[in-house]
């Protein structure tokens, strides 16, 4: 008896790529990259560590201990204590939550707001155009670190760190607007785009219904890329003093604690800096993978 095998035709290959949806086929190209899913773990478990880690630590972030005053790492303290007996375990977890806090709370609101700034001028187009992006260009080379220190000189107490939000967000959008804008600027020219213009839709409905939807993968990757920058940001100006204050903390704030005990207790700087570095690397591979798996044309994580 012989056996005979079909091949399927070219119909059924269609018919099963068209049960793979879009968000599917990304998350498989996504999947396909090991460092960015290295990356995606790492995120959830500094994540987990930054909510659930005040319930399981002994101590909280703003009390002290008088009597373990620079402590090594002990039964007691798990990753030792501070120059003023601080138990650094409960401070970094603090610290890391308030920098995720800072960084998805500012990229988020930086892109929503480069979005409609970015895809407003390239609907608008000709000299309204010319004046906002002249406009955007005039904001770029104004010295905004000297004004993010200004205005995040205010950051203090518990509430401060909003200040600091606002000033990375204000000094944050123009650049990620131009870029955005760049891109919008080949959506205008679209059929769908040139139809609502006939049919009398309102400028701000073809936005939010037709431009930014095709605008997502771009700002994915800002959004991420975003969070990276607003963390180093805040970490930066915290290393400096125009940060976060005291009682407030961060991974910046314990950064500059520490490297002041380099040599006489390592572990307060090498704790929090190598949770930083955790942090920003895996937001980097993340964004890596993302820019795979949203680019049809990449290679990178093999075919889908």
């Amino acid at each position: 008896m012989t056996s005979t095998t079909t091949t399927p035709t070219a119909a059924e290959d269609r018919a099963v790529l068209q049960r793979v949806s879009k968000p599917r086929l990304i998350l498989r190209r996504f999947r396909r990259n090991r460092l960015a899913v290295t990356g995606a773990v790492i995120l959830l478990a500094l994540t987990a560590l930054a909510l659930f880690g005040p319930y399981v630590s002994p101590w909280e972030y703003a009390e002290i201990d008088f009597l373990s005053l620079k402590e090594a790492p002990s039964a007691e303290h798990w990753f030792g204590t501070d120059t003023a007996g601080g138990d650094i375990f409960a401070l970094t977890i603090h610290g890391l939550g308030r920098s995720l806090q800072i960084g998805v709370i500012a990229s988020v609101l930086t892109t929503i707001i480069a979005a409609f700034v970015g895809a407003g001028l390239a609907y608008l187009g000709g000299k309204g155009e010319k004046v906002g992006v002249w406009i955007m260009d005039m904001l770029l080379v104004v010295p905004s670190f000297l004004f993010l220190c200004i205005i995040s000189s205010n950051a203090s107490n518990t509430s401060g760190w909003l200040w600091l939000v606002f000033a990375i967000v204000v000094f944050g959008w123009m650049l990620y607007a131009r870029v955005i804008r760049a891109v919008a600027t080949s959506l205008r020219e679209r059929e769908y785009i040139a139809a609502a213009r006939y049919m009398g839709v309102r400028w701000y409905v073809v936005l939010w219904r037709h431009m930014i939807p095709n605008l997502g993968s771009v700002l994915v990757i800002n959004t991420v890329l975003g969070v990276i920058t607003a963390i180093e940001a805040e970490t930066t100006l915290s290393f400096v003093g125009f940060g976060i204050t005291p009682p407030d903390t961060s991974l910046g704030v314990l950064i500059k604690e520490g490297a002041n005990s380099m040599l006489s207790a390592p572990w307060i700087l090498l704790i929090p800096m190598t949770l930083l570095l955790l942090l920003l690397l895996a937001m980097l591979w993340i964004n890596n993978g993302l820019e795979d798996a949203l680019n049809p044309s990449s290679d990178a994580g093999g075919k889908a």
